[in-house]
């Protein structure tokens, strides 16, 4: 199959608009074409496409911050001699200096598939600077590699912030140029845009759902974001950056494991299992033993679960990885009613909210967690009409059947 960028490089028909006009481009370290080269020094090479400006999300360009809330400076690159704007630094949002350096902005960002992943709040602000600035956006449309599922509460109105772009559910199913087109019809976008389609994607084929195994390799989007597996635990695990238990920052396997040192890890798969068994399908949770090596709880020694969602421990049409998380949070309260669960710390740039009700769009997830009379049948009757309204809503968007 071919990516966006592939086919941007390969069919010069589709370059031609861009004669005689200033490029930029939004790019990061998974921004790489098939045979592997970053895509800033693949569109260089071509000859044709006069680069004037490149910009980095969050990490960075290069992929340089380990860290939320870690920024990034903007510099000139030392191979090209372009300036490269930091959009996760002193701003954002591009400023008026910054989208003067370009006539139209190729974006290449490989997305996750789920809502608090920052690259696409970044795509919004993108979309709507140059609707203020009369600047045109093409999205090089690549994988979403978590395929077509949809799950999770939708952010709710009030609750936008740097990983809430707008009233989505936790895991949307849509690609980046999909989402690109949600964003211009939602918010009802004057801009001159273009979509650069895939070839070849297949969603619904595994064993990747989503992500092309055989054909491509994984390149880091984040400095935590290694393998498919974590992609695919990520809309869950990710809830754990607004707790205290370790989501396995600082070891070889983050965003697929999470505990504690005072935790009870077989203890706490059993309330799990016992309160709602169908939530635990489609991947197999090991109780495990790790240490951080930076973050929470660095240096000491943790007990938790790993959660397998690769090889045949994975179904791709009964894993729900928001519910399983939402599930262990559940689970802990019921054994531990006094834990002191929720992380009371900036996060993302919110000061006056917790990071867990930032995550999840609202303050529905939290109060079901710790409401000692709520079951996952209440979960369930507040979650479901949302997804279903979801994929009612995204339909008109889909590039690919």
């Amino acid at each position: 199959m071919k990516f966006g960028i592939d086919r941007l490089l390969e069919e010069p028909v589709l370059r031609r608009p861009l004669a005689g006009r200033r490029v930029g481009l939004l790019a990061h370290p998974a921004s790489v074409t098939q045979d592997l080269t970053h895509s800033l020094d693949a569109l260089v090479a071509l000859g044709d496409v006069p680069l004037t400006a490149a910009l980095g999300p969050q990490h960075g360009l290069r992929g340089d911050k380990q860290d939320n809330m870690v920024e990034s400076p903007n510099f000139y690159d030392p191979v090209h001699g372009i300036p490269v704007f930091s959009l996760y630094g002193e701003v954002r949002r591009p400023t008026a200096a910054m989208m003067d350096a370009f006539d139209l902005l190729l974006v290449d960002l490989q997305d996750l598939g789920c809502r608090i992943y920052t690259f696409i709040t970044t795509l919004r602000y993108v979309l709507e600077e140059a609707a203020r600035h009369g600047k045109a956006v093409w999205v090089l449309d690549r994988p979403n590699p978590v395929g077509r599922p949809v799950e999770g509460l939708r952010l709710r109105a009030g609750w936008d912030s740097f990983v809430g772009a707008g009233p989505l559910p936790m895991r949307h199913g849509l690609t980046i140029g999909e989402l690109a087109r949600w964003f211009i019809d939602t918010l009802r976008l004057d801009v001159d845009h273009r979509i650069i389609p895939m070839d070849g994607w297949l969603p619904n084929q595994g064993p990747g759902y989503g992500w092309p195994l055989s054909e491509r390799c994984w390149v880091n989007p984040s400095p935590n974001a290694p393998n498919l597996g974590m992609a695919r635990c990520y809309p869950g695990t990710v809830m754990l950056e607004g707790t205290t238990l370790s989501e396995g920052r600082g070891t070889t396997r983050p965003l697929e494991l999470f505990g504690a040192p005072d935790l009870d890890a077989r203890a706490l798969l059993a309330e799990m299992r016992s309160l709602a068994p169908h939530w635990l399908q489609g991947c197999r949770l090991r109780p495990c033993w790790f240490e951080p090596t930076f973050h929470k709880h660095a240096g000491t020694l943790c007990a938790g679960l790993h959660v397998h969602a690769e090889a045949s421990s994975y179904n791709h049409h009964t894993f729900r990885p928001w519910r399983l998380q939402a599930l262990a949070f559940k689970a802990l309260r019921r054994l531990r009613p006094d834990y002191d669960l929720w992380r009371n710390l900036p996060y993302e740039y919110e000061h006056d909210r917790l990071a867990i009700d930032v995550i999840n769009g609202s303050e529905l997830l939290r109060s079901w967690v710790d409401d000692p009379n709520a079951t996952p049948a209440d979960l369930e009757a507040l979650t479901v009409p949302d997804e279903t309204s979801w994929i009612e809503e995204r339909e008109a968007m889909l590039l690919y059947s």
